[in-house]
């Protein structure tokens, strides 16, 4: 296997010591070093198991009181032993894929601004701003969502969308408020930003320069090559940054708990106040009626659990596909 722009014998120098045994040979630096390795691997495998192990053992009777009802049913009545996830399943799938929506395509646009048209002197400093956003607390972006996002959204933005959308799309039409599913989007959109841009930023960057300067030599715009060249290569990376940010959404909760309203339903309106698996579980745990509750509430952990690690192994796959698609085959 060679890379693009990399002389063979260099390539096949570099191949025959990936393929040397770490464990070859007598030099005990090397045992050493493979067995902490191993034992790294191991302790990540182990803590994934013992996660899953421990929510199913713990959410057993709920699933042999439920069983796949579970993931369907509408109604949670602890008093009453009812409980149904379906609203906080569909709570989470709204506002994590409209998040999505917003942040992939603003994050593309800013990678493809830095990677593409900005000289270093400007794309640096944007992309430090923009990585920033990663580390402001949770509870930070929840509190601005509540005392600035909400109140302009009930006072500006809500009547507007209800008067010129509402009148003819019914999700739209509602009565704005401070905490509410639209509020929730738009701060988990821009919580999950920075992954969308930083990873579509490096899979653009991996974008081979003789692709680029192949198609600008044919007489292409810059515009032309982007989407001829750029953005087919980087399709697969791109959706990978974007089902990563797709995870973080998912599991968020302190700030969409802020912010979301949290009430048991499905929304019918963008304005609804609702409930995520996430932020059900942060305000019902500590408030537990019955051991059967505090069952449903392991068993929605459970579910969120297996939503977020399906959607990071299909997102690393993504990712992985473009990082490696540099190399060819030498025929020899």
């Amino acid at each position: 296997m060679a890379r693009k722009g990399t002389p063979v014998g260099v390539e096949a120098q570099r191949a025959r010591i990936e393929r040397t045994p770490l464990t070859g040979g007598a030099n005990l630096g090397n045992l050493v070093f493979a067995g902490l390795m191993s034992v790294a691997a191991a302790v990540v495998g182990l803590l994934i198991f013992g996660l899953f192990w421990e929510l199913t053992s713990r959410s057993l009777p709920s699933i042999q009181a439920s069983g796949f009802g579970f993931l369907w049913g509408t109604t949670w009545d602890p008093p009453k032993g009812i409980f149904g996830a379906g609203t906080f399943i569909v709570g989470t799938l709204i506002t994590a894929v409209a998040a999505l929506v917003a942040a992939s395509v603003v994050g593309v646009l800013v990678a493809l601004f830095l990677v593409e048209v900005a000289p270093p002197a400007i794309a640096r400093p944007i992309s430090y701003v923009v990585e920033l956003l990663a580390a402001i607390p949770s509870v930070v972006y929840g509190l601005w969502g509540v005392y600035v996002l909400g109140v302009f959204i009930r006072d500006h933005l809500g009547p507007w969308i209800d008067g010129s959308l509402g009148a003819f799309i019914p999700f739209f039409d509602g009565e704005p408020r401070i905490t509410g599913i639209f509020s929730a989007c738009i701060v988990l959109s821009i919580m999950i930003l920075p992954t969308v841009m930083a990873v579509s930023r490096d899979v653009i960057a991996a974008v081979p320069g003789s692709q680029r300067e192949g198609v600008l030599a044919l007489g292409a715009t810059r515009w032309e090559m982007i989407r001829t060249s750029v953005l087919p290569y980087a399709r697969s990376g791109v959706m990978g940054a974007a089902i990563l940010g797709l995870a973080r959404a998912v599991g968020e909760t302190l700030a969409v708990t802020l912010v979301i309203g949290n009430r048991v339903g499905i929304p019918h309106t963008i304005f609804d106040p609702a409930y995520t698996m996430a932020s059900v579980i942060a305000n019902q745990f500590t408030e537990v009626e019955n051991e059967m509750h505090r069952s449903a509430l392991l068993e929605v952990a459970l579910v969120l659990l297996v939503m977020t690690f399906l959607i990071n192994v299909v997102a690393r796959l993504l990712v992985w596909r473009v990082t490696n698609g540099q190399r060819v085959t030498v025929q020899e």
